[in-house]
This record gives C-alpha cells, sequence and structure tokens, in this order.
C-alpha cells in the first residue's frame, strides 16, 4: 500500500531537489532554469546530468536516469522507495505515516539493528577469555586500544554457534541470521545453522551514515580464506561502499589515501593519516570512486608494491580519472606495505613519502619504460610504441607536449617525431570511434530502443507516438478531455501504466508530477523522465495528440490482426470505437 499521497507532497516539497542534490553533485547553472554537473552514476568529464527545480526532477542525458527526488536518494544511497522516504523524512524531521510496507520498521532498518548487536558483541568478545587470539594479534600488529575503539574491532570466538546463541537470546531469528550473512545454513539440511565468522579479528564496515552494514573478518590462525567479508545483503554492497569511508571524510587532510587492506588502513589512521579507505575484497570499482568524488577531488593510491599490486594501481587509475579527480600514486620502498612501512620508518618518514609520490602519469610512463631494455635499438622501439599509445591517450595537449619531451630523452629521438606518432595514434583511434558511432547510427530502431534492458518497444513507431502523448499530458494536461486513451491502447505497457497513474493524478484540475507516482521501477521513472525533457513544442500541440492517438490506435489495430482471435476481436475492438469519446481518426 502507497504513502498518502499529501505526505508524500510535503515530503517532496520539504525536500528541494536542488537541494538534496547539491549534497551529492556539484551543480552550476546553465540557460534556463536547469542546474548542470557531473553525473554522480555514470563516469563522464562534461556535465549532462540536469536537475530541473520547477519540475522537481532529474535526467542524465548520457545514462538516462532521472526521476524525482526519491528516486535520486534510492540510486545514489542504494536504498529501497520506502526506505528513501523515510530517509528524505528524517532530514526534515517529518514523521513517517504507518504504512503497509512494514508494521513497525522496514527490513532493512531491522537488519541494520542486527548488524549493529552483532558488532556489539564481537567488541565485548575482545575482553573475554576467548578473545585471547585477536587480542593478542592486535597487539603483535602494534594497534592502539584507541584505534580498536575507533574502529570498533572486535572478535569472532572460535565457536560453531556463538553469534548465533546471542542474537537468538536477543530475539532475533534464524531466517534474519541468514539474510544478515552472520549465519550459514547446515548441510546436514535439519534447519540448523551456524556463524559465518569463527575464530577471527573481526573489522566492522560501516557506511557514511554510521550504520554497520556488514563485517570483514581476518583469520587468527593458519586457516583459509586469510579475509572473510560479509555476502552482498539488502543493506551490504561491497561495489558500493569503502572501509573507514564513515572516519575519512571527515579528514582535513583534502585527500583519501586509497590502500589495499583493512590493517593498513587502521595502521595509517593511527599514524596520523585519517583520510585512508580500502575497498572491500573487490578492486575498485566505478561506483566506489564516485563515492570518494563527493568528498575530495584528490586521490593516493597506496597499494602493495607487488605485481598483484601494480596492476590494481593502473585499474585504480583508469577509473579514477574519468572522474577528473587528481591521482597520485605512492611507490612504497624498504616495505610490501604502507603499515609495514610506518612500522619500520615512522609516520615522518611516510609523509616524506607521500610528498614525492608520482601523479597518474609519471607512474604509468615509469611503468612502461622499466618494461624495455632501453639499451637496445629494439628496446627503445618497443618503449616508443607503448609510450605513443599512453600519450595518445592523455586528454591534455600540454601534458602531451611535456612527456613527448620526456619520452623524446629516455629513446634519444626528437621530440617532434614523438608528437607527429602521437597525433597519428589520436587519428587513428577517433576515426574508429567515429566508425563505431556511425554503425550505431545506422542502426534507427535500436537507437530508439530505450537503455534499460528490463524494457523492449516490439512496435518502436507505436511506442514514440506513447511517448509523444505523455509528454504532451505532463506538459499540458488541459489538452486531455475524456477517454482518449485507455491503458489497453498502449503497446508498452509500462508506458499504459505510467499514462493511467498520470491521469488519475489529473482528476479535479490537479497537475500531473512524476514526483508523486508510487509503485514505478527506476527504469519506468527514468523512461519517463527521459521523455519529458526532450524537447516541447505548444504550438499545434493538439494536432501532435490527435496524431498520436491515430498512430497508437492503427498500431493497435494491426496487433489485433496479428491475433489468434482476429475476427472476434476486430468486432470488439470496431465495438469500442463506435462508443468511445473523443477519438479523431
Amino acid at each position: 500500500m502507497p504513502f498518502p499521497e499529501s505526505f508524500i507532497q510535503e515530503l517532496i516539497e520539504r525536500n528541494d531537489i536542488a537541494d538534496v542534490v547539491s549534497q551529492y553533485v556539484r551543480l552550476t547553472k546553465k540557460s534556463g532554469q536547469n542546474l548542470f554537473g557531473l553525473c554522480p552514476f555514470h563516469s563522464e568529464k562534461t556535465p549532462s546530468f540536469s536537475v530541473a527545480p520547477d519540475k522537481q526532477i532529474y535526467h542524465c542525458f548520457g545514462c538516462g536516469k532521472g526521476g524525482s527526488v526519491i528516486n535520486f536518494i534510492m540510486e545514489i544511497e542504494n536504498l529501497s522507495y520506502p526506505d528513501a522516504v523515510r530517509f528524505l523524512a528524517r532530514r526534515v524531521g517529518m514523521a513517517v505515516p504507518e504504512d503497509e510496507y512494514d508494521a513497525s520498521a522496514s527490513k532493512r532498518e531491522r537488519m541494520l539493528k542486527l548488524n549493529r548487536d552483532a558488532a556489539r558483541f564481537f567488541f565485548a568478545q575482545l575482553s573475554e577469555p576467548c578473545g585471547a587470539a585477536a587480542r593478542a594479534y592486535i597487539e603483535r600488529r602494534g594497534i592502539s586500544p584507541q584505534m580498536v575503539t575507533r574502529f570498533g574491532l572486535g572478535a569472532a570466538p572460535n565457536e560453531w554457534q556463538a553469534l548465533t546463541d546471542a542474537m537468538l537470546r536477543q530475539g532475533y531469528t534464524k531466517p534474519e541470521l541468514l539474510s544478515a550473512g552472520l549465519v550459514r545454513a547446515s548441510k546436514k539440511g535439519d534447519g540448523g545453522v551456524y556463524d559465518t565468522f569463527r575464530n577471527r579479528l573481526m573489522f566492522p564496515v560501516i557506511d557514511v551514515r554510521g550504520s554497520v552494514i556488514g563485517f570483514s573478518g581476518r583469520i587468527l590462525d593458519d586457516g583459509e580464506p586469510k579475509y572473510m567479508n560479509s555476502p552482498e545483503t539488502l543493506v551490504y554492497s561491497k561495489s558500493h561502499n569503502l572501509f573507514a569511508l564513515n572516519l575519512a571524510k571527515k579528514s582535513k587532510l583534502g585527500y583519501i589515501i586509497l590502500s589495499e587492506g583493512n590493517i593498513d588502513v587502521v595502521s595509517l589512521h593511527q599514524a596520523g593519516f585519517d583520510c585512508a579507505v580500502a575497498s572491500l575484497g573487490t578492486s575498485l570499482t566505478a561506483e566506489q570512486a564516485r563515492l570518494i568524488s563527493r568528498y575530495v577531488n584528490e586521490v593516493v593510491i597506496a597499494y602493495d608494491g607487488d605485481e598483484a599490486g601494480q596492476k590494481a594501481s593502473q585499474r585504480a587509475i583508469g577509473i579514477l580519472q574519468q572522474l577528473d579527480l587528481k591521482v597520485r600514486v605512492l611507490r612504497v620502498t624498504g616495505a610490501k606495505d604502507p603499515d609495514e612501512f610506518i612500522k619500520a620508518y615512522g609516520p615522518a618518514a611516510f609523509e616524506n613519502l607521500l610528498s614525492k609520490s608520482q601523479n597518474h602519469i609519471e607512474y604509468r610512463f615509469s611503468d612502461v619504460a622499466a618494461k624495455h631494455d632501453l639499451a637496445t635499438d629494439e628496446g627503445r622501439v618497443a618503449f616508443l610504441k607503448d609510450a605513443t599509445v599512453l600519450l595518445a591517450g592523455l586528454p591534455n595537449a600540454v601534458e602531451r607536449e611535456v612527456y613527448a619531451g620526456r619520452a623524446a630523452e629516455i629513446a634519444k629521438v626528437s621530440k617532434d617525431a614523438i608528437l607527429r606518432e602521437v597525433e597519428r595514434e589520436r587519428k587513428k583511434a577517433a576515426g574508429q570511434a567515429k566508425k563505431k558511432r556511425e554503425s550505431e547510427e545506422s542502426r534507427p530502431l535500436r537507437q530508439i530502443q530505450p537503455r534499460s534492458r528490463e524494457l523492449r518497444f516490439d512496435d518502436p513507431v507505436s511506442a514514440m507516438a506513447e511517448k509523444g502523448v505523455l509528454r504532451l499530458l505532463c506538459h499540458d494536461p488541459t489538452l486531455f478531455h475524456g477517454d482518449e486513451l485507455a491503458e489497453e491502447d498502449f503497446s508498452v505497457p509500462q508506458f499504459g501504466k505510467l499514462y493511467t497513474a498520470l491521469r488519475e493524478q489529473t482528476k479535479n484540475g490537479g497537475a500531473p508530477s512524476i514526483a508523486l507516482l508510487q509503485g514505478f521501477s527506476g527504469e519506468e521513472t527514468s523512461l519517463l523522465t527521459e521523455t519529458v525533457s526532450e524537447p516541447f513544442d505548444p504550438a499545434n500541440a493538439d494536432k501532435a495528440l490527435a496524431d498520436y492517438i491515430e498512430k497508437i490506435k492503427a498500431a493497435k489495430l494491426v496487433r489485433m490482426q496479428r491475433g489468434e482471435n482476429g475476427e472476434d476481436t476486430m468486432r470488439a475492438f470496431a465495438e469500442e470505437q463506435r462508443k468511445r469519446k473523443g477519438y479523431r481518426g
């Protein structure tokens, strides 16, 4: 059952979309009333993310996402519709009315409470006899009591059901524990469960709002796996979160240090570098990079110095530079990782190392040079081929000029020769991109299809007319006087549902509002927002509506002719047209 419309209306009025979005995206004013910024949902360097304060909607012309302020919070915070509503209600101090989504609290809130209580359990076990191994490990790694408290470190007892029994005593159920990933089902098939985390040092994973969303556990013996992370759950997505970002976002240092492991992060914070974070059992993702970009403009990659760390650094550079972030790479020398370096040489030495960190171009350039034997002609030629590809990928002409000079010195050739090769490589890449674009544009029906794979236009001609009807309805509902169309007239079921919902809003003189729609998926709302954001010409709008309806009716006629009960269906359709008012065609 949906929230009362009056409540949603007030919620939207008190959560102005420009104010909410500007907490996540830097918006700059463009022509007209719309505000633009870099889209937080995909990587781009030219702003294509639009916010329309007058309509209280957003739309990205690049990736196609769009909707109301509620849809925005659903996407950016990875929340369900009811939880996004509650999020916005808390933001402005509104009480949420009772709803059918949950009698007392949402499943999400229940799981967060369970995770919080589990974190408290692990923290308490650290002081018990069963936490001796974890305490010994903490002491061996030089972690201070202050850091134990700051990060909420704990101990998972080396027992099969210690956490299970404790949580059941607190009123949680086995299904809830299973859903949260805190226990696993017994292989015996008898309904039994056992603790996921056993004999491990526990690191609670806390999101930027301060909620415990999952856990990471480090084994305390020689067992495997060395690190175990919570599975994907209703509240936890490893690709959308970073360990310790809840703490690092408050740092005054002005940048984020991206490290590989939880211990590295704790060690860096203890040494005064309170801006360190780590990904959660996965390489850096685009979603994590966009999360970082909300708080800083600069990132220092401080991965391990081994081959795996170098590959991870290269991958992270490619993701971070797409967001126009300043990227530096720290080369840890004399130690395998930041934790070991700080213990061996101290915080001051690490700070000195930070000051010497290379920008991402220098780092990649050095790696290219290190791969080749520059003492031989073959080595220099191979180096120049790789360097040319690297330089051609730099968008800034000044950077290409500077590093072409660097390559010329290394390979002992003229800079002009390198620049000519770079431009040839750039033209080659541009030609390939143009060919791909032209190939795409030569398939108009494919271009008409919506971006989401969940939506499909089986009849593109009718679908375009249906989009036109929805656009007219949102811009000028006075054009609609009666039952011009019914939901079953639409070839795209989602358009039919949207049409019915918007027409319902216009009863008694109301205006259609995307923001008030409930019960629609993000893909459906994005498609409607995209439709409304397309150019609208008020001139001859009534004629345009008649044309759209005629196309929709004709398309339905064709679909009926193809049906199994063609004759009976056609007779019923003809009778329907005689009864219907306002249909011209």
